[in-house]
């Protein structure tokens, strides 16, 4: 091990100067500023390496340092004590409990010659700054996981029109065992992004204790040092997992190197890999890049000499927390208030809530399957989602007549006001309450068509209104429809009317 040099060479070449001038050890100390032990530890070492002023013009800084201050008899760069297997006791070190005062007691109790507790520990640390020229975390098993998207895409082919459509690649990496899990989707929009996630954790067969990504919209709404915003359907997903989020800092790479390095090595076995093969399909794509993960995975990392799968075997699998028994279903969330018929509208159709809250605003939370309504962090209603037949999911729990805030708002309200047009006009809406499953159900057309009476002659209204009965158009569009014919044309038409409800009427505040 070479000595530790305490003077510049700038200092030595002066001390070599003096010494040949006749200079006392005591007085170049004096000079140099450094005690006389020192200088008279550099003028022996210099006798011994056989340096001498005038130092010859080749000798430069490097050459002098490496003749004064190496051992003879070692070959630079080489060490005179047993070394351990650093790739083994890297390995090791990434396990619960481990440090580096274990491995070293481990070492000396084979090696009692073997190096000092300093020593030992930087060699360790430099053989790690070794393995990637950014690696300066150490990453717990079962910690933590990366995710980003790979800023390269992947083309495929719409087989019926020749188009290719390029699809993102989505990539997590494991922080102790480096195993990486790869796919393609469509978009980074929310529902590709977290569907990533769900098959990400089957993949893993476990969730980590953090997640860390990117600030990718679809999972931090305001990137903040101090306090991101986490996505709120981001967020649930976590809370169904039992994972934290802590998103990189902005404009920090070095937070997410993991991932960093595993997206450029995951493009290679990705993009270079399969850059001959096309793809018309993306499960035919993401077949593809599961068997070049699965090479990738069961490759023998050089510096470790052990696999991500194996190493994930031996020291991460075990430190995963349990999946929940069924896999999160991506939700939106929208905000809604709820009518005077005590139902919020969500794609066309119309779900129920307790009369206690008409006119108030939830949360709705809507997937594949359910739809459910939040008021103030408590769930108030739901319902299985419709995609055809009726309109209205109404749950006969919240409807009792006892229970209704509104109760001037009744179909004899409705009946008496269309009375005052005409009877037809009274027929008319006694139809669209009897044609609901529910009359309640039928307030919202009732205000519809009554609001568009106003301004309209009495006469003119009770003849849209005898037409409309006529032809069954018991909506608010047909009668829009009917209203904007002359007279004439409207009584020479016998096709009936297009029946859609009018989605878009106020509450009975609207109306004086």
């Amino acid at each position: 091990m070479p000595a530790k040099r305490e003077l510049t060479m700038r200092q030595l070449r002066h001390m070599l100067r003096l010494a040949h001038e006749g200079v006392s050890a005591r007085e170049m100390g004096r000079r140099l500023g450094v005690a006389r032990s020192t200088i008279q530890d550099n003028l022996k070492r210099a006798t011994t390496a056989g340096v001498s002023w005038p130092l010859p013009e080749e000798l430069d800084d490097a050459a002098l340092e490496k003749r004064l201050f190496t051992h003879a008899g070692v070959k630079t760069g080489a060490r005179r004590r047993v070394e351990p297997d650093w790739a083994e006791l890297a390995r090791e070190l990434k396990r619960a409990g481990v440090n580096m005062m274990i491995l070293w007691e481990e070492y000396r109790a084979t090696q009692p010659e073997g190096y000092g507790y300093s020593r030992f520990c930087d060699l360790l640390r430099g053989f790690e700054r070794r393995l990637t020229p950014v690696m300066r975390q150490h990453h717990a098993p079962g910690d933590k996981v990366f995710v980003d998207y790979s800023g390269k895409r992947i083309g495929i082919v719409n087989p019926a029109t020749g188009e290719i459509r390029e699809a993102e690649i989505f990539v997590a990496v494991l922080g102790a065992s480096n195993l990486t899990y790869a796919e393609a989707t469509w978009t980074q929009k929310l529902t590709d992004w977290t569907g990533a996630h769900v098959r990400m954790f089957r993949f893993f067969g476990g969730a980590p204790r953090l997640l860390v990504p990117d600030n990718l919209k679809s999972g931090v709404n305001k990137a903040s040092f101090y306090d991101p915003e986490i996505n709120r359907t981001y967020g649930a997903l976590a809370s169904h997992y039992g994972v934290g989020v802590l998103p990189a800092r902005p404009r920090k790479p070095r937070d997410k190197a993991k991932v960093e390095a595993g997206v450029r090595f995951a493009q290679s076995y990705i993009l270079g890999r399969l850059r001959r093969q096309t793809f018309f399909s993306l499960d035919e794509c993401n077949a593809a890049i599961a068997l070049a993960m699965e090479m990738m995975n069961g490759r023998t990392m050089r510096k470790l000499g052990v696999s991500r799968r194996e190493l994930f075997e031996k020291i991460e699998r075990e430190a995963l927390s349990s999946l929940p028994e069924a896999d999160w279903e991506y939700a939106e969330w929208k905000l809604s208030r709820v009518n005077i018929d005590y139902h919020i509208e969500v794609d066309g159709f119309f779900y129920s809530v307790p009369h206690a809250l008409i006119h108030a605003e939830v949360d709705v939370r809507g997937t594949a399957r359910m739809i459910e309504i939040f008021h103030r962090g408590q769930r108030v209603g739901l319902h299985e989602r419709r995609y055809m037949g009726h309109r209205h999911g109404t749950d006969p729990d919240h409807m009792p007549s006892s229970h209704r805030r509104y109760a001037d708002w009744t179909p004899d309200r409705f009946r008496r006001w269309a009375a005052s047009i005409g009877p037809n006009t009274e027929g008319l809406i006694v139809a669209v309450l009897a044609s609901r499953r529910h009359p309640e159900q039928g307030f919202r057309t009732c205000l519809g068509v009554l609001k568009l009476y106003r301004g309209v002659e009495p006469a003119r209204a009770e003849a849209v209104s005898a037409r409309a009965l006529e032809i069954g158009a018991l909506n608010c569009k047909s009668v829009v429809s009917l209203l904007a014919r002359k007279p004439a044309a409207a009584a020479r038409e016998d096709g009936p009317a297009t029946l859609f409800d009018h989605a878009n009427l106020r509450g009975p505040g609207y109306y004086h």
